[in-house]
């Protein structure tokens, strides 16, 4: 064998004229091949050793005596390639961590113990026999399992935990099509911002890319969507993958995250074995080979799996606003006449408390806008909250603070921002803060941090600073012309059935202080975002900037189990219901008692406002005046009807499905509604 100049392997180098001296063993870094930390350490003993077993011999050798250096060299190779094999196949972990061939225990054992040592009260899920074991051991340690009639109801209902109690809400479902069901509840929360755990089953790592049942690419599937993914190959994986997740996902900007628990890492070592592990004694060489392989396959999978291990939190990484950030905001904010604020969902993350921020917002008295999870944040009626015209007051402030607030579609890009303001923009999230920046509006001052502490900072810096009272007193006459024109628009007859205005209307007078709104549709709920105010923070659950259709149940079953105490009111338009109703099944089932708004005008209405005057068609935006409440009612709720018949009894029925409700039973309220152009002018797209 001939060798070049430069020519470096195992510990060898040829300098220009040939000659073969030894490298120093420093230059060698040991890297670590697996999370094996021991095994790999191990493995970079023998490789040190090989290299001051070389030194001196190679180093002497005279320059034409090379055929000795060779056969050193191929022996090194030879060393090296079977330590290097040995630890791919686990042997040096396996020789300081044992296998308990007799236990029972199971890692859906180990996957419970760290949702509960991170505070997990509910597990949400559709069964399947891949993840079977979880449930069962989320079930021993107390966490309540609630399975749902189809998996994107699991994650919207997790979805809902995580906002509701700043905690990471948790859905696990089956390999495969149960999977791939939850795609759009998922990327709904990396929208919204949601942490939301999602435990996925999988085949047998063996088995991985042969053709299993309900075996396909699934970490290709959720990388796009999720903020970390991981596949746990060994038992020992589950716990510390399992915290990683968590804390990713309420780490930063939060958001999903997804592990994938092959069928054989959850199973008992009996179980698992019976099905790798032929019974009877292999014959030929081959096969005996086929047989240690997998034998060994096995003792790697489940070697160390019960060694104690921490299950706690791990720390998380919330970026903060800098001091000096801070102050320039103080000093621009101290300088206005015209100030304003809009706060989004992102001011209610941890760790600000709702109550603490609520001072903050208070003691800021600067007029404000609320969106998204944090609208109530004031309450029903508060001086300080602007509920209407919100482009025109934007068109007028001289200083806007948008606190958790992009300039997507609900700001028009940008475009509503006056171009002689000064822009505040805060956001956990860089390039959503930027969003668009280079096109419509610029920023005075974008700060990367916490919105949360930072309008407490605010607060603090601008301890005692007033604001002309003319300003909003301007934009609360605003409210009051546009809440009049909302009454004109209540009182007009309609063609057929009720007035979908004056039935929000009585709603709103109707809702009571300890209740959450869940509101899931188009035009009803547009019409309802206008009219109907939640009572305190964290109590309106909305899908968020994906807009997306069947939130309804799983926000309400979450919402109902963090707090039973709470009415749990959701407002439907009928499409959307569609999604919803065969969940009324998981009420009945778990009893989880809320209270479903239908507003049934027979279509797609915030569809066909549109397409009927743009392009001369109705198609496929029509449905019918169907009877959901008797659907409910089959599936074991109670179902009552409004209608034009029933004009007059719209409280008294409200209060009715309330009793209902208290008494322990979901109820649906099938509100049949005509149209108005309340919302005439609005977009669909």
């Amino acid at each position: 064998m001939r060798v070049g100049p430069g020519y470096r392997a195992h510990g060898i180098q040829v300098g220009k004229r040939g000659k073969a001296t030894a490298v120093r063993p420093s230059l060698f870094k040991p890297r670590a091949c697996s999370r094996d930390t021991k095994g790999a350490e191990f493995l970079w003993s023998q490789r040190h050793f090989l290299c001051h077993l070389m030194e001196t011999p190679v180093a002497a050798a005279p320059a034409g005596d090379f055929f000795p250096s060779f056969l050193l060299l191929g022996f090194a190779t030879l060393v090296a390639a079977l330590l290097g094999a040995a630890h791919r196949l686990g042997l040096f972990y396996q020789l300081m961590h044992k296998v308990d061939k007799a236990s029972i225990r199971h890692g859906g054992e180990n996957v419970a113990a760290v949702l509960r040592a991170h505070g997990v009260r509910f597990l949400f899920t559709l069964v399947g026999g891949h993840i079977s074991p979880l449930l069962v051991a989320c079930e021993k340690l107390g966490i309540r399992v609630v399975d749902t009639r189809h998996e994107v109801t699991a994650v919207f209902a997790a979805d809902a935990v995580a906002r509701l109690t700043g905690t990471v809400g948790v859905a696990a479902v089956t390999a495969g099509p149960g999977l791939t069901n939850t795609v759009t509840a998922v990327k709904n929360a990396q929208i919204a911002q949601s942490p939301v755990l999602l435990l996925g089953g999988a085949a047998s790592t063996l088995l991985q890319n042969r053709g299993a049942l309900q075996a396909i690419d699934q970490m290709s599937l959720f990388r796009p969507l999720c903020k970390f993914c991981a596949s746990v190959q060994r038992v020992r994986e589950i716990i510390p993958t399992l915290r990683a997740a968590m804390a990713a996902a309420q780490s930063g900007t939060p958001g999903p995250v997804f592990v994938e628990l092959p069928i054989d890492v959850l199973y008992p070592y009996f179980m698992v074995q019976k099905e790798m592990v032929s019974a009877k004694p292999p014959k030929g060489l081959v096969g005996q080979g086929v047989s240690w392989y997998l034998e060994n396959y096995l003792a790697n999978l489940f070697a160390g799996a019960w060694e104690p291990q921490p299950e706690g939190p791990l720390p998380l990484d919330i970026p903060q606003a800098s001091p000096q950030q801070v102050q320039r905001c103080v000093e621009i904010l101290s300088r206005a006449k015209r100030p304003l604020v809009l706060l989004g969902s992102q001011a209610l993350l941890p760790p600000t408390p709702s109550d603490k921020l609520r001072v903050a917002v208070e003691t800021l008295g600067v007029p404000c806008f609320l969106g998204g999870m944090a609208r109530g944040l004031l309450g029903r009626s508060h001086p300080l909250h602007i509920r209407q015209n919100r482009s025109a007051a934007l068109k007028k402030a001289d200083v806007v603070v948008l606190a958790g607030t992009v300039c997507d579609f609900r700001l028009s890009y940008g475009r509503v921002l006056s171009r002689s303001s000064k822009i505040i923009i805060v956001n956990r999230n860089r390039k959503e803060m930027l969003m668009n920046s280079d096109m419509f509006w610029k920023p005075q001052v974008a700060v990367q941090g916490d919105v949360g502490s930072f309008v407490v900072k605010l607060a603090q810096g601008l301890q005692g600073q007033t604001w002309a009272s003319d300003w909003a007193e301007e934009l609360r006459q605003a409210d009051r012309q546009k809440e009049q024109t909302f009454r004109e628009k209540a009182s007009m007859p309609v063609a057929e059935h009720l007035n979908p205005v004056r039935v929000l209307q009585l709603v709103e007078e109707t809702l009571p202080d300890n209740s959450i709104l869940v509101v899931d549709g188009g035009d009803f709920v547009g019409t309802a975002a206008h009219l109907v105010q939640p009572r305190g923070p964290l109590r309106w659950l909305d899908p968020g900037a994906f807009g997306t259709l069947g939130v309804g149940a799983g926000f309400a079953l979450g919402a109902k189990l963090c707090q039973p105490d709470a009415e749990v009111w959701c407002l439907f338009g009928d499409g959307a219901f569609g999604y919803s109703l065969i969940e009324f099944d998981t009420f009945v089932r778990h009893k989880i008692p809320v209270m479903a708004l239908i507003g049934n005008d027979a279509g797609w209405t915030q569809i066909s406002r549109e397409q009927v005057p743009c392009l001369g068609s109705n198609v496929a935006c029509g449905l019918a005046y169907t009877g959901y409440h008797k659907a409910a009612m089959g599936l074991g709720a109670q179902g009552l009807l409004l209608s034009r018949e029933s004009e007059d009894q719209v409280v008294k029925v409200l209060h009715e499905a309330q009793q209902q409700c208290q008494d322990g039973h979901p109820v649906v309220v099938n509100i049949l509604i005509g149209r108005t152009d309340f919302r005439d002018g609005s977009i669909a797209v």
